[in-house]
């Protein structure tokens, strides 16, 4: 980017977001986060599928439950805007769909404006939480979206930045605990299984870059699926859930996918 950052935006350390915004080609980035970015690279050149992968799984997933008849969709973690968002996706679908986004990073609500085109039919909103804000979240959520009627609560390729400390099977609980039978969570989430060396590294780069990244196996990310009726193909790599529903990412069958993928029904 050019000029000057937006206020309260940090560009000493890289951040997630803008590194996410770095694999996929966009412009909303700082040499930290490229630089970081390459560091990653270096470790596992694949980075930028990993990433394609984790929108198009979305894409997808967000396809899949509009088909079932949701029409509310709570996303946590949105990311600086790449079309088509979700909005697009379940508004294609569902016109009358309803969204709210909810994203912690100061450049993402710089960008928010971008992310409230949506059908004159349906709904879209922005709000700025944390997830590790719950309560803040679901209050905000609650102005835009109706709690008595199913949520599909998105957390893409982002519970791997909260790590066991901070609680985050305790927070998808709480979350899940708002929203009424019929709702849904999708998630997909980075692991350590298939890469454990190169994942070790990453991890104490990012370290000492001021990023935690809490990696979990599949019986830890299959965890914050307890209590839910996980939909087939249950957990899965990413781009191997509903492949029918959306177009491959080139290169995502070059090499493993170190990551997991799911959708579960609040019964």
């Amino acid at each position: 980017m050019t000029g000057q950052p937006p206020v309260g935006i940090d560009t000493s350390r890289p951040h997630p977001a803008r590194m996410y915004d770095w694999y996929l080609g966009g412009k909303d980035n700082y040499p930290v986060d490229e630089a970081m970015g390459r560091q990653m690279l270096a470790l596992d050149p694949r980075v930028p599928v990993m990433a394609r992968v984790n929108r198009a799984f979305m894409h997808r997933a967000t396809r899949w439950l509009a088909g079932q008849g949701v029409r509310q969709f709570l996303d946590i973690g949105t990311g600086i805007p790449t079309e088509p968002n979700l909005h697009q996706v379940a508004q294609q679908t569902a016109p009358d769909a309803r969204v709210v986004y909810c994203d912690n990073d100061p450049i993402v609500l710089a960008h928010a404006a971008a992310l409230l085109r949506g059908t004159d039919e349906g709904v879209t909103e922005y709000l700025q939480a944390d997830v590790r804000e719950p309560d803040a979240i679901v209050e905000g959520a609650k102005k835009v979206l109706d709690f008595t009627r199913p949520v599909a609560l998105s957390l893409i390729a982002l519970l791997h930045f909260v790590p066991d400390e901070d609680g985050a099977h305790d927070l998808v609980r709480r979350l899940l605990a708002e929203v009424p039978s019929g709702s849904y969570l999708v998630m997909t989430h980075a692991t350590a299984d298939f890469t454990p060396e190169e994942s070790a590294a990453a991890t104490e780069k990012l370290k000492a870059a001021g990023v935690t990244l809490a990696l979990r196996s599949r019986e830890e990310f299959t965890r914050f699926f307890d209590g839910l009726d996980l939909v087939e193909p249950g957990v899965e790599v990413p781009h191997r859930w509903h492949p029918e529903l959306g177009e491959p990412v080139p290169g995502q069958d070059d090499g493993v996918i170190p990551g997991y993928g799911a959708v579960g029904r609040k019964p």
